[in-house]
C-alpha cells in the first residue's frame, strides 16, 4: 500500500489552496481554521493524544487553530497500488469499448 497525502479540510473536504497555514488563516469552504490538528499529517486518532509526532505538545482540542512547531499540512490515505492500476485500466477498457 501507498500513502497519499491529501492538502484537504477536514471539515468541508475542500481542496486547501494556502501555503502558509499560518493560525489566522482560514478554510475559503467552512472559514474554520486550516492550522488544526485534524489538518495535520501527523494527525491519527488511535495514537495516543491522536498524533504521531511523540514530541509534540498535548493539544485538547483538535478543531481549534494550534501553534504546534510539528505541524504539516495533508491527511494521510491509505491507498492500494493494486486496486488502483485496476480501476485505471477498467475505466480505459470502458472507455475503448463504448
Amino acid at each position: 500500500m501507498a500513502d497519499v497525502i491529501l492538502k484537504r479540510c477536514w471539515k468541508c473536504q475542500i481542496t486547501l489552496e494556502t501555503s502558509s497555514y499560518s493560525r489566522s488563516e482560514t478554510c475559503s469552504g467552512c472559514s474554520y481554521p486550516v492550522r488544526v490538528c485534524k489538518n495535520c499529517l501527523y494527525y491519527d486518532p488511535r495514537a495516543y493524544n491522536a498524533c504521531r509526532e511523540p514530541q509534540s505538545d498535548r493539544v485538547v482540542d483538535k478543531e481549534k487553530a494550534t501553534f504546534c512547531e510539528y505541524f504539516k499540512p495533508g491527511q494521510l490515505q491509505k491507498v492500494d497500488k493494486v486496486t488502483s492500476v485496476r480501476q485505471g485500466a477498467r475505466k480505459a477498457a470502458e472507455a475503448l469499448f463504448k
